[in-house]
């Protein structure tokens, strides 16, 4: 059978079943080490294992050779099902794996793969042959924790990917080394965007030229929303603890908040914004004709992560959220999913972003109904149905107050990010009684949709970092022009160039500095900027400016570059 790589389904089959191989080269080598769960992830696979010692990087390579050797066996994953009692006696030795078992329903049949003398606990499915894994690689080793608690024990996990051909390895272990040069971590150093430092683990702080991208895109982002009919609002970062159990946050997400007191009461730190946008509804009257009402927010939440996987950018404990809440009716629900679609769709490609869409349905840990959570379900299906847009269902992956819609972008090295959201909420305007008076002057309770479009802008910053190498487009670059004037007797020009190029609102440098000129190019150069002019003896004479395009120099009137720059910029909005 043909494997299909672009077809998920079949990735995550492939990289489960080379999870299994992994497992079994493990055992051959270090007999005593006991797995535990090996599942595919976005790329690749991981296997966790109770050993005594870590594994070395020389493990690491012996590993993988084992399991060169063992795919070129052409052992069958075989699919066996077994009662609970055989399942039982047969991992009897594996602690890990007998708490699995006893977690499973009594009644029903549990089924185990075989591959060559390597037997596992599985639901499967896995691919028929392990001779079609033909190229593999071991990344990284890890510590983690036995399910994800900091509670149970530290295991070793070990990280791998494979391929069914080495030409595919070979493109991506490329992308790999390319995005080590684009890491946003280093970059942001190199470019001087932003830090993290020890006093505030989790926390970024930015530096002027980060504060530029974060300002245009919050300029971009205003626009947008002041267009479609959004109001802006500022709530409260610290909340009494009241509020955050009406909420259902207090059952649902304590885990993930922090907590203080203030004169001998209880807060909570937000970790959402949500409440503080139902006591602005909450503030008045509200009529059928206010409704719509998209209330938005730029708002900054604190949620605790464990410092393991903490990441620059990308996973931290405070963030900014760009995050609104729609008040509306059940007839305007259609509707209003649309328009935030439409805006995610628009904003999206303003970056070049494909993406692609999963709707996730109610969680074990939920609130409400059977009946009012398919009401939502529906309703966003239906949004999405009448748009035809193509989605994955996630069951069982909502949040605990409703179902949502999540986009997940890909961007140019072709990875995946989950960034913005849709999530319908019927239950949140119930428990804190919010309503609104209808046509018939009555009282009705309102839906709420929660949204967010960037995300978090910390996060969504870190992968426009990746995205662009660095290399911003202009309107969103901090170092649009830098100026090099040949010699000392060039100054006075170039101050005049930098003084009108600042007047009309461009980010220009002036490099006076004692260095060759070349120097100061290759300087320029690696901080990216968009425009690098050196100005000489001719363009004094001519009062014009030389730029690099096209991997040309081309001689243009100072007047023509400016409206260059304008028109670059005019396009992007």
């Amino acid at each position: 059978m043909t494997i299909d790589f672009n077809n998920k389904e079949e990735r995550e089959k492939f990289w489960h079943s080379s999870a299994h191989l992994l497992a079994s080269a493990v055992l051959k080598i270090f007999p005593n080490a006991k797995p535990t769960i090996g599942p595919p992830i976005e790329e690749g696979f991981y296997y966790d294992f109770d050993i005594d010692k870590p594994f070395t990087p020389e493990d690491l390579e012996k590993i993988e050779e084992k399991m060169k050797e063992l795919a070129k066996k052409n052992d069958r994953f075989e699919r066996k099902e077994i009662t609970r009692e055989e399942a039982l006696e047969l991992f009897k030795s594996n602690p890990y794996k007998i708490e699995l078992i006893k977690e499973l329903p009594s009644e029903e049949k549990i089924s185990i793969y075989k591959t060559g003398d390597f037997i596992d606990l599985c639901r499967g499915p896995h691919i028929d042959y392990t001779s079609k894994i033909k190229a593999i690689k071991l990344l990284k080793v890890s510590g983690a924790y036995w399910r994800g608690d900091e509670k149970n024990k530290m295991l070793q996990r070990i990280y791998g990917i494979t391929f069914p051909s080495k030409d595919m390895l070979d493109d991506y272990l490329n992308k790999i080394e390319e995005a080590k040069k684009r890491n946003h971590i280093k970059l942001g150093k190199e470019l001087d965007l932003f830090s993290m430092q020890e006093e505030a683990p989790g926390v970024a702080f930015f530096h002027p030229k980060g504060v530029v991208i974060w300002n245009s895109l919050m300029e971009f982002w205003r626009r947008e929303h002041f267009k479609r009919g959004y109001v802006e609002v500022i709530t409260p970062i610290i909340l009494k603890k009241t509020l955050w159990i009406k909420s259902g946050h207090w059952d649902h997400y304590k885990e993930n908040m922090y907590f203080t007191k203030i004169d001998n009461e209880d807060y909570a730190i937000k970790p959402m914004n949500c409440p503080g946008h139902i006591l602005i509804y909450k503030s008045k009257r509200r009529s059928y004709k206010e409704l719509p009402l998209r209330m938005a927010e730029v708002g900054t939440v604190h949620r605790h992560e464990l410092s393991g996987v903490l990441n620059g950018l990308l996973r931290v404990r405070k963030f900014t959220q760009d995050d609104a809440h729609i008040f509306c009716t059940e007839d305007q629900i259609e509707q209003e999913v649309k328009g935030v679609i439409d805006l995610i769709d628009f904003v999206y490609k303003k970056f070049n972003f494909d993406y692609h869409v999963e709707l996730s349905t109610r969680p074990k840990n939920s609130m409400g109904s059977d009946e009012i959570w398919e009401k939502a379900t529906s309703s966003l299906k239906k949004a999405l149905d009448s748009l035809g847009i193509k989605y994955k269902i996630n069951e069982g992956e909502g949040a605990f107050y409703g179902p949502k819609i999540d986009f997940h972008i890909r961007d140019s090295l072709g990875r995946t990010w989950q960034c913005a959201t849709v999530q319908l909420d019927f239950l949140m305007p119930l428990n804190f009684e919010l309503f609104y008076i209808g046509k018939d002057d009555k009282p009705h309770t309102p839906v709420m949709i929660h949204r967010v479009v960037f995300g978090s802008i910390e996060r969504f910053i870190g992968i426009l970092i990746e995205h662009y190498g660095g290399r911003f487009p202009l309107w969103l670059s901090p170092n649009q022009v830098m100026i090099i004037p040949i010699s000392e007797e060039f100054y006075d020009y170039s101050l005049d160039i930098y003084n009108k190029l600042l007047s009309n609102y461009f980010r220009v440098e002036l490099d006076l500095r004692k260095e060759t000129v070349a120097a100061k190019v290759r300087d320029a150069e690696l901080q990216k900027f968009n425009y690098i002019i050196a100005i000489g003896k001719k363009e004094l004479e001519n009062k014009t400016v030389t730029i690099r395009q096209n991997n040309k120099l081309i001689q243009l009137p100072f007047e023509d570059f400016i409206n260059k720059l304008k028109g670059e910029i005019q396009e992007f909005k």
